[in-house]
């Protein structure tokens, strides 16, 4: 199978049990994750070598992690240990009208505090097929910054298929220092997904289309998606569509541009949300998963993205724990739920 690496930074999420607040909560449950760990995950689970790049404490609360990734198939060959923690961050699971929450605790972990000399970016795009990163890792600091531009070089030497999920954090940064960072690093990159806003903060491109107002018609999108791509060369622009009426009912749906034809997948809706964390990663999973299955056929690869993208938010944690056949009946039309016997 081939070869994917994926950079940034696994974390360890904090999470009161079912729905209850952070302030009636007398335990948290450590559910280890993090946006491109995750994507490595979903892609493990579809049978590829899957590698995931990071720097790691060596003491115990680092290895919880790494032990984490290798549960699921994950390759931790490239990950290096170092540095004096690993990130946090407290996750407050909402319901109905009342919003999930997050609470960052990353500051100084060990992949933003590290150096370009604890990588062999060469040694690790030897031989891969697909590269993918967030826009959350330049986010962590501007040693990460510098990290994820090295990478990507390194990835266009040894002609690399780049992916980027732009993935806005405003907890991490402003639109402002995103822009300056972002849009350089877009001349690497053949695959770009991003939302309505992430385009906006990202990159500074803004849709005609109500999202706030649960308007997601993708023709909104169209005129954005010629831009970025003459812009800066996009092979293909991807983005999600989410109708969130609540934090437990939401309309899914995505789009994407090859250049010259647009698609839109089908639509789920999704009621009740299990945890959302990881809807956007598991997306992207599914998608260069389709793109490596059916070569030159978008219509398939993001019907098989938003299909996985769907099924993980059924699923508990930040990982998509879900077999190829499993997305594949969904895609197909098995949305019955029926037990499989």
């Amino acid at each position: 199978m081939p070869k994917i690496v994926t950079f940034g930074e696994i974390m360890l999420r904090l999470s009161p049990e079912g729905n209850n607040r952070f302030v009636q909560s007398d335990s948290f449950r450590i559910i280890p994750g993090g946006g491109e760990a995750n994507v490595a995950v979903s892609l493990a689970g579809y049978g590829h070598d899957a590698f995931f790049v990071t720097r790691l404490p060596k003491h115990e609360i680092g290895q919880i992690a790494v032990n984490a990734l290798r549960r699921y198939g994950v390759k931790t060959d490239y990950i290096v240990r170092g540095g004096d923690r690993i990130g946090l961050y407290y996750a407050e699971t909402g319901a109905s009208m009342r919003p999930s929450k997050v609470i960052y605790d990353r500051a100084h972990s060990a992949i933003a505090e590290a150096d370009p000399e604890d990588f062999d970016f060469d040694a690790i795009m030897e031989g891969a097929s697909w590269f993918h990163w967030s826009g959350i890792s330049p986010a962590i600091s501007d040693k990460a910054a510098e990290l994820t531009r090295l990478a990507c070089e390194a990835a266009k030497r040894h002609g690399v298929t780049v992916s980027v999920d732009l993935n806005f954090r405003k907890k991490l940064w402003t639109s402002e220092k995103a822009i300056s960072v972002m849009r350089p690093l877009m001349k690497y990159v053949d695959v770009c997904i991003g939302n309505e806003e992430d385009a906006e903060l990202c990159l500074g491109f803004k849709p005609d289309a109500d999202v706030e107002g649960g308007k997601t018609d993708a023709s909104g999108y169209e005129g954005i998606f010629r831009q970025m791509a003459a812009e800066f060369g996009f092979k293909y622009v991807v983005s999600t569509l989410r109708e969130s009426f609540s934090a437990t009912h939401n309309g899914w749906k995505a789009l994407i541009f090859n250049g010259s034809e647009f698609y839109q997948s089908k639509r789920y809706e999704i009621n009740p949300i299990i945890d959302r964390v990881g809807g956007g990663d598991s997306f992207s999973g599914g998608l260069i998963h389709g793109m490596l299955k059916y070569p030159g056929d978008q219509a398939s690869a993001l019907e098989f993205a938003v299909a996985a993208s769907a099924l993980k938010h059924t699923i508990n944690g930040d990982f998509n724990l879900v077999s190829e056949d499993e997305v594949l009946s969904l895609a197909g039309g098995n949305a019955n739920g029926r037990v499989q016997r």
